[in-house]
């Protein structure tokens, strides 16, 4: 996924599901990623809700996911 890193944090290692649910929940096209604990602060969420959207899109067949 190359050298990708949490906008936040500065993260340097993150997960294919990170930068799926960064496009999902924020842009599509976004070059600016998030990695879950700071998205979900972000977003006002806990982690464990983010977790549980990551398992419902990729129940789904996000192809963000895969």
């Amino acid at each position: 996924m190359g050298n990708k890193s949490c906008y936040v944090c500065g993260k340097t290692v993150l997960t294919k599901d990170e930068i799926g649910l960064t496009k999902k929940l924020i842009d599509k096209k976004s070059s600016v990623f998030f990695c879950v604990y700071c998205l979900a602060e972000q977003l006002e969420v806990t982690k464990e809700e983010l977790l549980a959207k990551i398992e419902e899109f990729k129940e789904e067949g996000c192809t963000l996911f895969r």
